[in-house]
Parts: C-alpha cells; sequence; structure tokens
C-alpha cells in the first residue's frame, strides 16, 4: 500500500519505486479519456437524462422518435443565410402551361391519343418517342446560359428543382421514358456551382399523385364525358375539377373527405427515393437540401404526412447532416398544426406556397395590401415553428394563362375577368417538334373539359392588362372592374402596377420570411407575371442584390402603419353587408348585446355602423392575415376618405373606350349648352365678316331692322364692327342705292 502523509504527492510517488512515471502518465491519459468521453455524454445528452432506446443521436443532435422532436441542438450550421431564388420549374416535371409546345400535338386528340401530364406523355407517345422528344427538351429548355444570366442578375442565390420520383425508381409508362434524365441533373448541379448558386431537391410528384394536379405527374379524378356529350355534340370532352382525388396515402373517401385506407407501399416507395436521392447527391457541394414532397394536398392524413417527413427527415441526416429539409405545409399554414413539430431539430423548414392568381378579381391596393398582410401569418409561424421559405409565388393577378388549371380546361367560374389574347410564341423547341408551330387558321380544338383556355386562330390568352385609373387615385379607381383584357397603350399602367407588387411582396416574403423562390425562372408562352427572367427584363423585379434595398424595405410602408380602412361597397345587398357584418362580430368575440344593437339599427344608421364593424375587425385582424374581401362586399380606402358613386367608371367593349357611369347630365343642358355655343360661334363669325368683308358690312348696314346696331352711337360697337362714322352715313347710303339701282338696270 502507499502511505499517504502530508508530504507533497511527488515526493510520495518518488518515494514508491513500484509506481513508474510511465505508469503514472498511462493512467493520467486514461483518466483524460475517460473525462471527455463522460463530458461529450453530457453534452449529447444535455435535456435528457440517459439516451433511451427511443432516441437516435446523430453528429451534432439527438432524434427523439417517439414525439418526432430534437435536443442538443449545437447550431453547427444556423439557418443565417436568406434564400432568394427561382424555380426550374417544367424541366423535369411537365405541365402543360409551362411549356405548351410539348403539348400542342395532342389538341384534337381522341381519348387514347391525348396526354395531359408527364404519365400520359410517356403513355401515349411510348417509351421511345416520348425519351426523344424529352431529350430535346432537357437539352433546351434548360441551358448553363441561363443558369448563368440568373447568376449574372445579383437577385438569385438558389435554385429549387422539382423531380420527378420516377426518375430514380421508375415504374409503370416511366420506365425507359426518362432514361438520361439523371445524367442532365448532374449536369445541372456542376454549372450552379460553378456559378456560385445552391440546388434545393424538390421531389414534385409522387406514385399514384399527392394532390391530384398534373404537377404532381399524374392528374386524378379525371373522367372522359364524350358519350354523355354525344347528343348534343359530336366532340371529345372529359372532366377532372369537379372529382379530383389523390392516392399516394391510399384510398381516399370523396363523401366523406377522408382517407379509408393507407398505403404504406407507397409511401416506402416515396422514403427509398429519398434514400436513392441522398445517396447520389451527399456530397455535392451545390446541394442546399431537400423537400422530401411537393404540395400534398390538404385531405392528406396529417399524422401519416408528419411521420413520413421524420422518417425522411432522419434518412437525409445520416448521410447529409448539413442539408436543408424543407417541409411543405399541405396548404395548411397553421401555427396549431405544425407549431412544436419537430421542436429542435436542427436544418428543417416549412414550405409555403402563396399565390394571389385564384383571388377574386381586386384593385391594385387590394392586391398590395394582401401581399403585405402576408408578414402576420409568416411572422406567427416563425414564432411558433421556426424557419419558413415561400418555395412558390408569381406576379400573377388572375388565372388566365393558358391552360394553368389543365391542359385544355380550367377551372369551373374560371377566369374570373375576360383575358387577354396575343399571338402565341415561337416554340423553343423549333420545328423538329411535332404539334408546331400553331395553325393559326383554328379555332379552339378539342378534347375540352369543364373550362375553356387554349390557342384560338394562333392567339393565346394570358394575364389581363392593369390601367391607369381616370379618377386621378390609382389606390382607389374602380377603372379595373369593366377594364378591357388588353388596355390602350396610353392607358397602360401594368408596369407600374407589378413592379409595385414585385417590391411588396419581396418586402413580405424576404423581412419577414427565411426567403423565398419565384415560380417559374420562365415560361414558353410570354407571361412575365410568372417568368422571373422576363419579369427582370420588364424591370418589375430588381436586379442587384436585394438586401438593404430602401425599395424593397420601404414597399408595405403604407400598409404597415395602416394607413387603410376597410369599407362596404356602395350599393351591396342588404343580406350581404348583414352576413360580413355577423362574421366580423363573430370573429372579435363580441357580446349578443352588441349584436342586438347593430342589427336594430337602419337606413344610412345601419351602414354607418357596418362600416365601423367591418373597420375595427380589419383594423384588428389583417396583420394576422384576414382580408378586406368578405365576399367581394368591402374594399380598401385610404384612412378619411369615401368612395363615391362619381368614381365609378366602366368601358364599352364595342366601342373599346372609357366611359363615366357617375352623376347623368341632362338633355336639356346638353342643349342648353350647344345653343350657347353655336350662338357665340355665330356672334364672332358676324364680327369677324363685318371687319374682313366690305360687302357684307354694307349691305347689314342697307337693313333698316338692324339700323338700331349699325346707327348706334356707342364707339366700341361701331369699332367692333367696322361702321363709319356717323356723319358719313347718308352720303354712304345714297352711293349704295345708285350702285344698286344700276345693277337692277343692267339686269335688263
Amino acid at each position: 500500500e502507499i502511505a499517504f502523509t502530508k508530504k507533497p504527492i511527488s515526493q510520495h510517488l518518488t518515494n514508491q519505486p513500484y509506481i513508474s512515471t510511465t505508469m503514472m502518465r498511462f493512467l493520467g491519459w486514461i483518466f483524460l479519456i475517460v473525462l471527455l468521453t463522460v463530458s461529450a455524454t453530457v453534452t449529447v445528452t444535455a435535456d435528457d437524462s440517459s439516451l433511451d432506446d427511443d432516441s437516435t443521436p446523430f453528429r451534432h443532435f439527438v432524434a427523439h422518435n417517439k414525439t418526432m422532436t430534437c435536443s442538443a441542438d449545437e447550431h453547427a450550421r444556423p439557418f443565417n443565410n436568406q434564400i432568394r431564388g427561382v424555380n426550374l420549374g417544367g424541366w423535369m416535371v411537365l405541365e402543360p402551361w409551362i411549356t405548351p409546345s410539348l403539348f400542342y400535338q395532342f389538341l384534337s386528340g381522341r381519348e387514347n391519343s391525348t396526354a395531359f401530364d408527364t404519365y400520359t406523355f410517356c403513355q401515349v407517345l411510348g417509351a421511345t418517342e416520348a425519351n426523344r422528344q424529352l431529350r430535346n427538351h432537357w437539352d433546351k429548355w434548360v441551358t448553363e446560359d441561363i443558369i448563368a444570366e440568373l447568376a449574372n442578375s445579383g437577385a438569385v442565390n438558389s435554385l429549387r428543382l422539382p423531380v420527378g420520383d420516377y426518375m430514380y425508381k421508375p415504374y409503370g409508362p416511366y420506365v425507359g421514358c426518362f432514361d438520361g434524365a439523371l445524367q442532365y441533373v448532374d449536369n445541372l448541379l456542376d454549372w450552379a456551382y460553378s456559378h456560385g448558386l445552391t440546388v434545393l431537391f424538390d421531389i414534385h410528384t409522387m406514385k399514384d399523385s399527392q394532390n391530384g394536379f398534373d404537377n404532381s405527374g399524374q392528374a386524378l379524378g379525371f373522367q372522359w364525358t364524350s358519350a354523355l356529350s354525344a347528343e348534343y355534340v359530336d366532340q371529345i370532352s372529359f372532366q377532372h375539377w369537379p372529382i379530383r382525388d389523390a392516392k399516394w396515402m391510399g384510398t381516399f373517401d370523396q363523401d366523406k373527405a377522408e382517407y379509408s385506407y393507407i398505403n404504406r407501399e407507397n409511401i416506402k416507395h416515396s422514403l427509398a427515393v429519398i434514400q436513392e436521392i441522398v445517396d447520389r447527391y451527399a456530397g455535392h457541394p451545390a446541394v442546399l437540401g431537400l423537400e422530401p414532397v411537393n404540395e400534398p394536398w390538404q385531405y392528406t392524413p396529417i399524422d401519416e404526412l408528419k411521420r413520413f417527413y421524420w422518417e425522411g427527415y432522419l434518412m437525409v441526416k445520416r448521410q447529409a447532416p448539413f442539408w436543408k429539409y424543407i417541409m411543405h405545409d399541405s396548404f395548411r399554414l397553421d401555427p396549431n398544426l405544425w407549431g412544436g413539430f419537430m421542436d429542435g431539430c436542427p436544418e428543417r423548414a416549412l414550405d409555403t406556397h402563396i399565390y394571389q392568381a385564384w383571388r377574386d378579381p381586386d384593385s391594385r391596393i387590394g392586391f398590395y395590401t394582401n401581399a403585405c398582410n402576408e408578414k402576420g401569418i409568416l411572422a406567427t409561424m416563425e414564432r411558433e415553428f421556426g424557419p419558413v421559405i415561400v418555395g412558390e409565388w408569381s406576379l400573377a393577378t388572375d388565372n388566365c394563362a393558358m391552360w394553368l388549371n389543365g391542359f385544355n380546361d380550367n377551372l369551373p367560374g374560371f377566369p374570373r375577368l375576360p383575358c387577354k389574347y396575343t399571338p402565341c410564341a415561337d416554340s423553343y423547341l423549333g420545328k423538329v417538334q411535332p404539334g408546331v408551330p400553331l395553325d393559326p387558321a383554328k379555332p379552339l380544338q378539342g378534347p375540352y373539359g369543364t373550362g375553356i383556355s387554349g390557342p384560338i386562330y394562333g392567339l393565346c390568352p394570358s394575364s389581363r392588362d392593369w390601367v391607369k385609373e381616370s379618377s386621378g387615385n390609382p389606390l382607389t379607381g374602380r377603372d379595373w372592374v369593366k377594364a378591357p383584357p388588353q388596355a390602350p397603350q396610353h392607358l397602360d399602367d401594368t408596369d407600374n402596377v407589378m413592379r409595385n407588387l414585385a417590391l411588396k411582396k419581396l418586402d413580405a416574403f424576404a423581412g419577414i420570411a427565411h426567403g423565398f423562390y419565384f415560380w417559374n425562372f420562365r415560361t414558353d408562352l410570354y407571361d412575365p407575371q410568372w417568368s422571373y427572367m422576363a419579369a427582370l427584363d420588364r424591370g418589375w423585379i430588381p436586379r442587384g442584390s436585394l438586401m438593404s434595398n430602401n425599395d424593397i424595405d420601404l414597399a408595405c410602408k403604407r400598409e404597415d402603419e395602416n394607413d387603410y380602412i376597410c369599407v362596404f361597397k356602395k350599393h351591396q345587398l342588404d343580406s350581404a353587408v348583414r352576413d360580413a357584418v355577423h362574421y366580423a362580430l363573430e370573429a372579435q368575440n363580441l357580446t349578443s348585446a352588441t349584436h342586438t344593437k347593430v342589427f336594430n339599427l337602419t337606413g344610412s344608421a345601419f351602414l354607418q355602423a357596418a362600416d365601423d364593424v367591418i373597420s375595427d375587425y380589419f383594423e384588428k385582424f389583417h396583420k394576422k392575415g384576414a382580408t378586406c374581401d368578405f365576399g367581394g362586399t368591402t374594399q380598401l380606402v385610404e384612412r378619411g376618405r369615401n368612395i363615391t358613386d362619381e368614381e365609378w367608371v366602366y368601358y364599352s367593349d364595342d366601342e373599346y373606350r372609357f366611359e363615366s357611369n357617375g352623376p347623368q347630365i341632362p338633355i336639356w343642358m346638353f342643349a342648353l349648352i350647344g345653343l350657347g355655343v353655336a350662338l357665340f360661334g355665330a356672334f364672332l363669325g358676324f364680327i369677324v365678316a363685318m371687319r374682313c368683308s366690305p360687302g357684307f358690312n354694307a349691305r347689314i348696314r342697307s337693313y333698316a331692322v338692324l339700323n338700331p346696331i349699325t346707327k348706334s352711337h356707342s364707339s366700341m360697337i361701331r369699332s367692333s364692327l367696322n361702321l363709319p362714322a356717323l356723319s358719313d352715313y347718308d352720303e354712304i347710303k345714297q352711293v349704295i342705292a345708285t350702285n344698286q339701282a344700276e345693277q337692277d338696270g343692267n339686269m335688263f
């Protein structure tokens, strides 16, 4: 044993020859290793007493499978830099409205020869022909020159790349159809890296469709109706929107609007696709991260979706620990739904898509305010969930882009206003592509869906123009209500409206959230509202860094300061006004006594109270995302200003001109004004003739009936009418009489 005394420990050790210095060094290293191990364990389990069987330790955090949360995040790669990006839509996942040149060949097609989406494109054409056309498309739709142009704009730092699950795990008609696609993706990653851009992989399609849209790869809820309409007209027809369906998650019961069966095999397939993407690209420096599914529809079972997100997240983190993992909100941007989900987990974010194209028609101020109001819900989600990005947005304020709601189809009731028709653009694919160029001699061709959208005599529908407001106030004017879809050049205010709207959206999305991706980088047809590159060329979106841009930073200043109030439009139905007031009172949790007090009023007193209720509601809730709409019965006006009937303006479609619909001028007043103008003109003509024509002057002086004027003693009258002095008047009169007699004698 070692006899420890109060001697220095070094002396004790020196006096014990059987414990060597080497041994002490060895023991010291063992002690240090144990200490570091314990320290690391304490760090990893900082928030947990121990690592239970339900936890998965990662390099920089611990994942808890039961609660789908994380702890001990070391913040190794914080989400400090905002995304400023564009989508590369239409390249690897076909959407007819983005690249209609690929789908013109199916116009006038029959039930077994018409394609509506990527799935039927491969099915109808067959793998060999479809792949031939796709390779031409892949070569030309996204090029390195385009990537360089986006990077050189100074406003783009990232690309969101929609890819198909079928590219990594082919099935059905996709087998062979997308051969070679991955090489094009590899090239894109290299181009992006060389130009300083990152790429977010967005798995845009799911087996059996996650939403029923054509952008999911396969439009579901589709039915041919040709036989049903043959009695009236011999044409090929179909319906899609009234019977939507999505089978990725399983069997959807349309009567109950819920899933009766969960398809585990489809979910397993999707997770396998995630693994394939991670395996292939984990080491590429251009990859920003992954979005495991795009736009799962709002009926997707939320618990199943969250579990899918969680499993995909763990797969990504095992091999690509610094990838961002961005999850779509399933069209449910609700803090009660997403708040706390994957709490504490690093590099995860929520994606929401914000479009105004499907809103009801509105004034420019309505669209401006709606864009700025998105700050409220985005701020709430950032607080309750964490990082949020706006993964898709555009400048469209209408539904006019051709085939936006599907090939040769449209949503029931859309577009809400007439669309502009302009010559269809030349195809980017060249004349080798079947179906191009379009035949300008043909009207709208089938097959026909439930709505109308398509080329007509070589003209394609596109976004409406905005007109200048004749009221003199562009913020509250009403010319937009019945303005022509294509504005006369001197009244076209589209550039101004789009520029302001873009700045306000940039302020909202970049000022509050973690960034955005514009949809889309370009379009086959010319539609700058949907094309980032065209919007840059038009000056709607600024070039250069969007950081510290005063135009962007102050774009929503007026809306943020609440300089607008919500009031009812003139001449609304009483029932509509009362419904809106009832809703606003309920939303504010006001007492039944307040309800009774308001609804007991009549006439102008009730309308004033209704305006007050709606205004109070909007002031309280607009920063939380509330709009001034109420079924189209209300509108925003500048504080302290009333909208009168005099500011209603409409246009006559037949004459293509603007007419006032304000207070009408009586016909008798028009007649009186016309008579006055005629008399004044006659008077001026009389004076000019008297002064310039001696013969006319002499004849007028010869008429006795005009003696009160011609013999007037007023020097002003005599000077104005060029009358001679009164002393010479009789002599002149005698000369005129003599000359007249001589002329009469010569006639015989």
